[in-house]
């Protein structure tokens, strides 16, 4: 009775297999023209929020990436390369985790103020500003065939996009703020 459904379970896996690699591949697709907006959650770091006093320019008081958070931020950035993904300039928090996702990712990158965390106070008071100056940028932003990457935290992902991203979690959208795609990395 196994023997039989040797070449039915092998054909059901394979057919599996063809699936996910096109839906992979699928994803990429509005990224491939360029002039889209490629929002990144960072990669896997520890724990939830920050801790007690943390001070934004000293990464020893926050939470950072683990191991995996650094090759999962290298994973993005051979993705974007494997899939030619045209870079127009790649921004990024002013937190520790989200500049190490960059610079693991991509090398080259820009502080942003507007993709910071307003998860917690005493942050949670920028959210507004912080949301309607991002929606701003991206409006004004000529991309000329190339994307605009912004590595960010869950909630400003959220507050713009309805997508509640995990780490490293890669959302695209248009200029009208419409996710076009949602590509998961380890």
């Amino acid at each position: 009775m196994i023997r039989k459904n040797i070449p039915r379970l092998l054909f059901i896996t394979l057919l599996f297999l063809f699936f996910n690699i096109s839906q992979l591949q699928a994803n990429w697709k509005p990224a491939k023209n360029g002039d889209k907006i490629i929002l990144i959650r960072h990669s896997k770091a520890p724990g939830f929020g920050d801790p007690p006093g943390f001070k934004l320019k000293d990464c020893k008081t926050q939470r950072n990436l683990s191991k995996e958070g650094i090759k999962q931020s290298e994973t993005i950035g051979k993705l974007f390369k494997k899939n030619q993904i045209k870079i127009d300039q790649v921004l990024s928090s002013q937190w520790c985790r989200c500049k190490d996702t960059a610079e693991y990712a991509f090398k080259n990158y820009k502080e942003f103020p507007a993709l910071n965390s307003t998860f917690q106070p005493p942050h949670d008071k920028n959210a507004k500003k912080q949301i309607r100056e991002l929606r701003d940028y991206i409006q004004k932003w000529e991309g000329n065939g190339g994307n605009l990457v912004l590595v960010t935290h869950y909630v400003i992902i959220t507050a713009i996009t309805d997508v509640v991203p995990r780490s490293g979690e890669i959302v695209i959208i248009d200029k009208n703020f419409n996710t076009l795609s949602t590509i998961l990395t380890n």
